[in-house]
Order: C-alpha cells, then sequence, then structure tokens
C-alpha cells in the first residue's frame, strides 16, 4: 500500500512494487503483521513534513526472516520498530540517547516499512518476538508498547509517580496501564467527555478510574499525553500535584496554548518522548511476557489499510488495528 503525495484526505494505493533488496547488514523480511500507528495519520495528513515519498507506511512490523544474514537465520521471527537507524558517531548516539540521533532514520517514514508483504531492516535495529505472543499480537509491542514504556520511565520511579494520568487511551495507553498497574501505581484515564466506551476499555486494562479530561478525582504524581493535543497539556499541569511531571508522548502535537506561570511553579515539569532507543526495546520485551501485557487487536487485510486508518481517526479501534498481508 503505497502513499504517493502526503496532506488532507489523502488514501493510499495498491500497488505492485519489486521485490526490495537487502544490502549489507540488512535482513529480508516477509511481513506476517503490521500495526497501524496514530505516527502513520500524522504522516498521511502531511503534518510530518519530510517524509520519503513514494512510501510504504509502518513501523510497527512483525514478520520471518527469508534468508541467512547478519546474526539471524531464515525464519527466524523479528520485530522492526519505528528507529530505523542511526549514525553511530554523534554525541547522541555515543552517550546513549541514539533516539536524538541528527542523522536518524525512520522505518515507514525514511525507509519503506511494513503496509507490504515484503520490508528490508538494518538487523542493528530488529528484536526478537517474544513466543509468548502471536504475529498480530506482538505488533503493537515495538511502538505503541515502547513508547508508551519510555514515557513511563521519564514519569518516574513508581515511589514517587504514584499516581498516573493518562489522556489519550488508544494503542500506547492501553499497554502502559498494564505495566503501571504491575508495579504497583494508580492509573487514572482521561477520554472525550460521553466516550463511556473508552472509559470501560480502560477500566478493564486496569484503570483505578476512568473520565472526561475535566473531572479530576484526585491530584496526579504524573501525566502521559498520547492524545495529540496541545490544549491537554495545561490541562494536565492543572492536575499535578508539586513536584509532577507531564510527559508528551506523541511525535506531533497541536500548538500548547500559553499558560499561566503559577501552573508551572512547585516544581513541575513537562518534557517530552523522542523515539526510542535499542535498550528500550530489549528491557520492555523482555518486561512484557512477565507482567503478563496483553495487546488487544482489531484486524484488517493488507488492502484495507485505508479503512483501518479511517478507523483509527475516527476513534473505533479499541486496541490497536493490525494489518495482515
Amino acid at each position: 500500500m503505497l502513499l504517493e503525495h502526503a496532506g488532507a484526505g489523502t488514501m493510499l494505493k495498491e500497488c505492485e512494487l519489486p521485490a526490495p533488496v537487502p544490502r549489507d547488514g540488512q535482513l529480508l523480511i516477509r511481513v506476517a503483521a503490521c500495526a497501524v500507528c496514530r505516527t502513520d495519520l500524522h504522516i498521511l495528513d502531511g503534518e510530518l513534513t519530510r517524509p520519503k515519498l513514494p512510501l510504504v507506511l509502518g513501523h510497527e512490523i512483525v514478520g520471518k526472516v527469508v534468508d541467512d544474514a547478519s546474526g539471524f537465520r531464515a525464519g527466524d521471527r523479528v520485530g522492526v520498530p519505528w528507529l530505523g537507524w542511526t549514525c553511530g558517531e554523534c554525541v547522541y548516539c555515543t552517550t546513549g540517547r541514539e533516539n536524538l540521533c541528527d542523522r536518524a532514520r525512520f522505518t515507514g517514514y525514511d525507509i519503506d516499512g511494513g503496509y507490504a508483504e515484503l520490508c528490508v531492516a538494518d538487523a542493528r535495529y530488529c528484536f526478537p518476538i517474544p513466543g509468548e505472543y502471536d504475529d498480530a499480537h506482538a505488533a503493537p509491542l515495538l511502538c505503541a508498547g515502547l513508547i508508551g514504556f519510555r514515557a513511563l520511565r521519564l514519569a518516574g520511579e513508581p515511589a514517587v509517580a504514584r499516581r498516573i494520568g493518562i489522556y489519550g487511551f488508544g494503542a500506547a495507553a492501553h499497554l502502559v496501564t498494564q505495566v503501571a498497574v504491575a508495579r504497583g501505581q494508580r492509573v487514572f484515564a482521561f477520554t472525550r467527555a460521553g466516550d463511556t466506551a473508552s472509559q470501560e476499555f480502560a477500566r478493564q486494562m486496569g484503570a483505578a478510574w476512568a473520565g472526561a479530561t475535566t473531572e479530576i478525582p484526585e491530584p496526579l504524581d504524573a501525566a502521559l499525553i498520547f492524545a495529540p493535543v496541545g490544549e491537554l497539556v495545561p490541562a494536565a499541569l492543572r492536575a499535578t500535584a508539586k513536584g509532577g511531571v507531564v510527559v508528551c508522548a506523541g511525535i506531533h502535537m497541536s500548538d500548547i496554548p500559553a499558560f499561566p506561570y503559577e501552573w508551572l511553579w512547585g516544581e513541575r515539569m513537562i518534557r517530552s518522548v523522542a523515539n526510542l532507543t535499542r535498550r528500550d526495546g530489549d528491557e520492555f520485551l523482555a518486561l512484557a511476557p512477565r507482567v503478563p501485557v496483553r495487546t488487544e487487536v482489531q484486524r484488517f487485510p493488507l488492502d484495507q489499510a485505508n479503512e483501518a486508518l479511517d478507523a483509527l481517526r475516527r476513534g473505533r479501534i479499541h486496541g490497536a488495528a493490525i494489518l495482515i498481508p
């Protein structure tokens, strides 16, 4: 499924492309499942402005290695995440912050991704998939799970960040809620007013409370914002106690409106999550089966990628949408 140009109203086009040819250090992967991410919508709509075009979207890929290469054997099951390549030389890469590499390349943005039958990926950025998950249920771990996990860690240790607010209860939120609860944290899920389906879903995933963003049952120690809505930042700040952390976990967000300094005062903090590191992947994929993290998925055939994206845009997916070639 090919993106030929980006912008409002854009649709992916079903087409036949030549089979990709792996270069040195790359794997040729037969795609078994690819999750649909909100970042894909931001690329499709032109909100992320520098994609390779034409482009195959998709960066939550699970598949099997086609040929022996770079330490993997044919038939090995691997996951391919958003971070697809880094330089390994810059100040960020050499200080454990490869997620900030200025020359980084990203799957489904700079590199053709998994809305396809075949893809290639740098072997260094592929992860073995835990055997406890089938292909479809593993796919959301590769971005929704990893970004949620990184956001939760940046919110602080469980002994301090005891009360976690989550704004926007989608794919990442339903996974990170389970991790937080397993760590002994209480989760408060904030949704649009009247969205009782998402609120019930949040409670099923372990949230102690779920309701509208205008309601604050008790002060929060940290807030994770997954919805791409800048207005939620000051709202989350107002909901946090002194010393609280607001983590903006999306790659794109609308502008943050002005707010009084007193809402930030008291050593509150706003920070963002940018991409992921391989360490995040190794740690989360080892943790997920132990929790165990349960992924809720809705499957779509690959040729229904446009329908899956539209369902995500309209808030009709509880959990993650998965494309199956």
